[in-house]
C-alpha cells in the first residue's frame, strides 16, 4: 500500500519499467500507523504496523525494450519479508500517439517470522503451527503487467505476484485440512489517470485512482464459512493533485474500499492523505506524504508517513522537449 503509487509504480506494475526513455531511480519508505506499539514477553516493543521499503531502477537498453530492478522489504508485527525483481518491459506504438508496454519480471521473496516476539492467548506450543519458532520460506515469483500512456493518459493493469504459496510447512497443511491457510494470494492493480492542462503546462490536473484485490480468479468467499477465505476487501484509492511550473507538485487522496457482504454491505473507510512532490532542477526529486486514519485505528496510532527520494537521468533534456506528468 503506498500513497505515492504514481511515483512508485513498478513496484506493483513491471510494465511501467522504461516509460520514462530514460535512466531513473526511486526509493520510497513507509511507515503505516505509526507509534502502534506492543510490549513482547521478553520486555521489549515491538512495532506492528506495517514498514516497507521500496527501490526501483529502470533504464531502456533499445529501441523497444527496457530493463528494471525491483527490490522490496516489508515488515509487519512479527513477520517481514524481503523481494527482489529482475524486469523486462517491450514496448511498441499504440494509437496515434500513445504507447503500450508488456512487463515481466521474476525474481524470490525471502519470508520470515519470530513467533517468539508475540504474547500468546494460550501456550504458543498447544497449537502447531507456532512449532517454527522462526519460519523463513524461499518463494519464487513470476509477474506480468500491460501499462498503456500517451502525454497526457494512462492506464495500467498488473499482476505482480502470480504464484500464490502456502506459507505453513506441509506437514502443518496436511494435518489442517479444512482450515484457513496462512499464505501469499494473487494480487490485482488496476490504475488510470491522466494530465489536463489549466494554464499551459505551468499548472497542470491530476487525477488518478488505483484499485486493489486480492484473490480474485481464486476459490474463496468472503462471506460465507469458506477455507481459504480471502477476508481483505478490493480497496481503492482516488488521488487529486497539481502540478505548477513542473516544479512543485501538491495532491490530496482518499483510500477506501468498496461494500463488504460480510461486514453488513459497509464500506471500510481507510484513510484521508495529502502529499507533495518537489522537482529540483538537476533531476532529483523529493517528496512526502501524510495519512490520516480514518478508522478506529486513529485512536491507537498517531497517521502514516511516507518519504521519497529518486533521480532522472537526462531529466533536463527530456523536460524540455516532453514534459512526463506520470
Amino acid at each position: 500500500m503506498f500513497t505515492k503509487y504514481m511515483f512508485n509504480s513498478q513496484v506493483f506494475n513491471p510494465g511501467y519499467a522504461g516509460s520514462k526513455d530514460y535512466l531513473s531511480v526511486n526509493i520510497l519508505a513507509r511507515e503505516q500507523w505509526w507509534g502502534a506499539q506492543s510490549t513482547t514477553p521478553s520486555g521489549s516493543s515491538l512495532n506492528y504496523g506495517p514498514s516497507t521499503q521500496t527501490f526501483t531502477l529502470q533504464n531502456p537498453v533499445g529501441e523497444r525494450v527496457s530493463l528494471g530492478l525491483t527490490a522490496i522489504n516489508d515488515r509487519i508485527g512479527a513477520t517481514s519479508s524481503s523481494t527482489l525483481n529482475a524486469v523486462y518491459a517491450y514496448h511498441f506504438s499504440f494509437g496515434e500517439k500513445g504507447e503500450l508496454s508488456i512487463g515481466l519480471q521474476g525474481g524470490l521473496t525471502n519470508y520470515r517470522a519470530d513467533w517468539s516476539s508475540l504474547t500468546f492467548k494460550d501456550p504458543r506450543l498447544t497449537d502447531v503451527v507456532y512449532a517454527e519458532e522462526t519460519p523463513t520460506r524461499i518463494i519464487p515469483n513470476v509477474g506480468i503487467g500491460l501499462y498503456y500512456h500517451s502525454e497526457k493518459f494512462y492506464v495500467g493493469l498488473s499482476v505482480p505476484h502470480i504464484i500464490e504459496y502456502d506459507l505453513r510447512a506441509t506437514e502443518i497443511n496436511e494435518a489442517r485440512l479444512g482450515q484457513n491457510v496462512a499464505k501469499y494470494y494473487r494480487h490485482y492493480y488496476l490504475t488510470a489517470g491522466a494530465a489536463i492542462p489549466i494554464s499551459g503546462q505551468d499548472l497542470v490536473f491530476k487525477p488518478s485512482i488505483l484499485i486493489k484485490n486480492v484473490g480474485f480468479l481464486t476459490d474463496f468467499s468472503a462471506s460465507q464459512n469458506a477455507v481459504n477465505q480471502v477476508g481483505a476487501p478490493t480497496q481503492f484509492d482516488i488521488d487529486l493533485s497539481l502540478f505548477f511550473y513542473r516544479t512543485l507538485w501538491l495532491g490530496v487522496s482518499f483510500r477506501s474500499a468498496f461494500e463488504v457482504e460480510a461486514l453488513g454491505g459497509i464500506s471500510t473507510v481507510d484513510s484521508g492523505d495529502i502529499w507533495l512532490s518537489y522537482y529540483l532542477k538537476n533531476g532529483t526529486r523529493i517528496g512526502i506524504a501524510y495519512d490520516y486514519t480514518l478508522s478506529k485505528l486513529s485512536t491507537i496510532q498517531k497517521g502514516t508517513f511516507e518519504l521519497m527520494v529518486g533521480y532522472d537521468f537526462n531529466y533536463t533534456v527530456e523536460k524540455v522537449n516532453t514534459p512526463r506528468y506520470f
